[in-house]
């Protein structure tokens, strides 16, 4: 740089940011989520992580407990606190961090800390906000003039793409109030309040998602590399870099005739909306997400995963099968904290512009992930909207996610899965289904059990009768005679009524083998 060509008043504005980058460096600093109002995981070691100046000695003072860590050559530090109990009552801890410089950290609380993301079913919020245009739950008014209970806490992580892992993101933590819940997850407000009323013990919710994102987005590099089958993701991306200049001039040109009058006023089903193309900063970018929106949050304690995701993916359903438990595994490996809980939705009935079933073979996928240790899958296949492919009632889809948790993972003596396809076998022209999850007996809601099909040898699928026998269901068809095969639900939009007496639904599937 040749400084004497720069005047006083840029040769000053240098100098005071050196004299602020070197104070912010000496100094003791926190992560964006260990802050005010945050929860702490009980029963962990949970760690508290910052920066200070290299070989800087820093102290962290909590509940009689004091921990010390020096600062590496990068000014990186962490401490790992003793286990403990849930906290109770209104009034929060404090916590000191201090070297250099000292930082309070106020109102801590210690409970159950769960981690939300995916995409817009879990982004969409309360009601509509400016940064979440998914808004607007079942009986959202009252839903939100109800909330008000303190001791859930929020933090939502800035929406953000990174090239490389990010250290630190955008978020504060607050308490939950009609005002905080509006633009807050749907989803994961009503999964954590379940927790809150059932546990009675402080519940910490890190919200962190984006609408219309794929899950190779939210998986790390090295992880996604690290499988050849997975070499293709990079390889579109890499076209798709090259292709964006034009293609986005096209996208632009596409906004501008879906966003016209003329457009809106053909008084027919809307047109697609059209898809933006990826470019270096695309929210879609392979790891982009990850890197910016979960790495930054590592390696915070906490005690599982909520997911709501995969619409973006089913186009590509039979990667999806590999694709998301090795997100699962990535993300468990990243944190450090074992096999922590993952629960999850499968994605709801809409009618698609695919004439294939594309959204069938993406639930499918996310079937078989059931077989991923200490996971557990929500079914939506009742709760969906053919219209809308954001469903208003996330109460429900929090209820379900909670049963898996307080079954699972706190040990209550709840049903927490509908029926799940076992195994078959013929008798004469029908096939009898048996069930997992279907003790007690299964149920039909409505007149006559829907949704099923069966095939002969010739592969076609033909509507069929079904008919309850305690723990099985008997399927058949006039039109086959011998039968080889069901399905269940195998629309993009199906209607499924096969529930178990416990209320809770049974998730579609196929008995044959797919491609």
């Amino acid at each position: 740089m040749r400084y004497e060509k720069m005047s006083f008043c840029g040769l000053a504005g240098l100098v005071l940011v050196l004299v602020w980058s070197a104070g912010v460096f000496a100094a003791v600093r926190l992560p964006a989520v260990i802050s005010d109002n945050m929860v702490l995981q009980q029963g962990e070691k949970a760690p508290i992580w910052g920066w200070a100046k290299p070989g800087e000695i820093v102290a962290v003072r909590l509940a009689g407990q004091v921990k010390y860590a020096r600062a590496d050559a990068s000014g990186r530090w962490r401490v790992r606190l003793d286990e403990m109990k849930a906290t109770s009552g209104q009034g929060g801890m404090l916590m000191t961090v201090g070297g250099e410089n000292t930082i309070e950290v106020k109102n801590i609380f210690v409970g159950e800390v769960w981690f939300c993301s995916g995409q817009s079913n879990m982004q969409m919020a309360m009601t509509k906000t400016e940064s979440c245009p998914y808004g607007g739950v079942v009986n959202a008014e009252q839903e939100i003039a109800a909330a008000k209970y303190p001791n859930i806490r929020f933090f939502t992580v800035e929406q953000k793409v990174a090239d490389k892992p990010m250290a630190d993101c955008n978020g504060i933590w607050v308490q939950c109030s009609p005002e905080t819940v509006k633009g807050f997850s749907a989803a994961a407000y009503f999964f954590g309040r379940e927790l809150h009323k059932e546990l009675n013990v402080p519940i910490g919710l890190i919200h962190s998602s984006w609408g219309g994102t794929m899950a190779e987005a939210w998986m790390g590099e090295k992880a996604l590399k690290s499988d050849p089958e997975f070499e293709s993701i990079f390889t579109k991306f890499t076209e798709d870099l090259a292709k964006y200049p034009e293609a986005k001039k096209l996208y632009d040109q596409n906004m501008k005739e879906w966003e016209s009058p003329a457009a809106k006023a053909k008084g027919k089903k809307p047109p697609e909306k059209p898809v933006e193309p990826r470019g270096a900063a695309s929210k879609n970018r392979p790891s982009g997400l990850y890197n910016g929106m979960v790495a930054p949050i590592m390696p915070y304690a906490i005690r599982g995963v909520i997911w709501y995701q995969g619409e973006a993916n089913r186009k590509l359903a039979k990667q999806y099968r590999k694709l998301f438990p090795a997100l699962i595994a990535n993300w468990r490996s990243d944190w450090g904290q074992g096999d922590f809980p993952f629960y999850y939705v499968q994605i709801a009935p809409f009618k698609y512009n695919e004439t294939t079933p594309v959204a069938a073979e993406v639930r499918e996928a996310q079937l078989m992930s059931m077989g991923v240790k200490n996971a557990g899958m929500a079914v939506s296949a009742d709760i969906g909207d053919a219209n809308n492919i954001h469903p208003r009632n996330k109460q429900e889809v929090g209820r379900r996610l909670s049963l898996w948790a307080l079954a699972k993972t706190y040990g209550k003596k709840v049903e927490y899965c509908g029926p799940i396809y076992k195994s078959m076998k013929t008798k004469g022209n029908k096939i009898v289904l048996d069930f997992n999850y279907a003790d007690g007996g299964l149920v039909c809601k409505g007149e006559k059990l829907k949704g099923f099909t069966i095939a002969g040898k010739d592969g076609k699928f033909f509507d069929a009768e079904a008919e309850i026998s305690g723990d099985n269901v008997a399927v058949w068809s006039q039109g086959v005679s011998e039968p080889t095969a069901v399905r269940y639900g195998w629309e993009n939009c199906p209607a499924c009524n096969l529930f178990n007496k416990k209320g809770l639904p049974a998730s579609p599937f196929r008995t044959d083998v797919g491609p």
